[in-house]
């Protein structure tokens, strides 16, 4: 039997937790799935899962190769990608996960570059506003803004962006303009829902910092719903400029309270810490770093 071959299977199983999960990553039917468990268990003569209705769990011995397994995999792919540098190349594939908006102004435009630069390398691009189990879904890459509480996870500062109060012409038309900060306590405010978002909007003005508790009846984990709220004059929303960059050059929308700032929001790149950094994944990671820095939008702030 191709044991590399088992083995990578056996791994992704015992980390999703499920057969039908990992038949559908690998684009296979889940009997094909679990033939190759079944001929890996046959091979070592051992049960390496304990498979119920409604559960899956490793074995003693199923836990003891998933340490060997591993070890075995992370050698693998170093000697492949060792001998890729040396001829110059850099192959395989790359799961990087980035929120929705974010990636489609700025990921996906500069993705061109990054695949030329490197024809053998594969990435499999998520579009996920909120932070997946990386481990469970082997995921090798995450870009993920504001704070990670995540223990298990290494955490790597590649920029920051700057947010404004933002709403359109029309809902402006219909309720004013807040002269304030604290006017927003009697305006419509679309917040996120998202872990590490209050209904606390932070300010910095010439007098100090200023905290305003802001209410609204939409709340979403998906930063594409809450621009599509201010577009449709829902109410006002604390995001990035570049959400909105054609409609502020058509006068669509406004950015509001220009006397005060809200702190920039950093951003994150985040992998799990157990797994080790293969070059392919390295390259990616160099080259969204360069492409932040280019990026004013995005570069660190001061």
């Amino acid at each position: 039997m191709d044991i590399i071959a088992a083995f990578r299977v056996f791994v992704r199983v015992a980390e999703a937790g499920s057969f039908s999960a990992v038949a559908r990553e690998q684009n296979i039917s889940q009997p094909a799935i679990s033939r190759q468990i079944a001929a890996l268990e046959d091979h070592l003569g051992e049960r390496l899962l304990q498979r119920t209705t409604r559960s899956l769990t490793l074995t003693d011995d199923g836990r003891d190769l998933l340490n060997h397994a591993r070890r075995v995999l992370d050698a693998v792919d170093e000697a492949e990608t060792a001998v890729g540098r040396r001829r110059g190349t850099v192959a395989g594939l790359v799961r990087l996960c980035v929120p929705v908006t974010f990636g489609r102004q700025h990921l996906s435009p500069a993705l061109p570059t990054l695949l030329a630069a490197h024809p053998h390398l594969e990435l499999d691009l998520l579009l996920r506003d909120s932070l997946p189990d990386l481990v469970e879904e082997g995921i090798d890459l995450a870009i993920r803004p504001g704070a990670i509480a995540d223990s298990t996870m290494i955490v790597r500062r590649a920029g920051a962006v700057s947010r404004y109060v933002i709403a359109s012409t029309g809902y402006l038309a219909v309720h004013g303009e807040p002269a304030s900060p604290q006017d927003l306590a009697g305006h419509e405010c679309v917040q996120f829902s998202t872990p590490g978002h209050t209904n606390v909007w932070q300010f910095q003005g010439t007098d100090g910092p200023l905290s305003v508790e802001v209410h609204g009846r939409l709340r979403s984990d998906s930063g594409d719903a809450i621009r599509e709220a201010v577009l449709h004059d829902i109410g006002i929303a604390a995001l990035p400029a570049w959400y909105f960059r054609d409609e502020i050059a058509q006068g669509r929308v406004k950015l509001l309270l220009r006397a005060w700032e809200l702190p920039p929001i950093p951003v994150q790149m985040v992998y799990p810490s157990r797994r080790n950094l293969s070059p392919r994944v390295r390259v990616v990671m160099d080259f969204l770093f360069a492409t932040f820095a280019a990026n004013p939008m995005l570069a660190d702030a001061p």
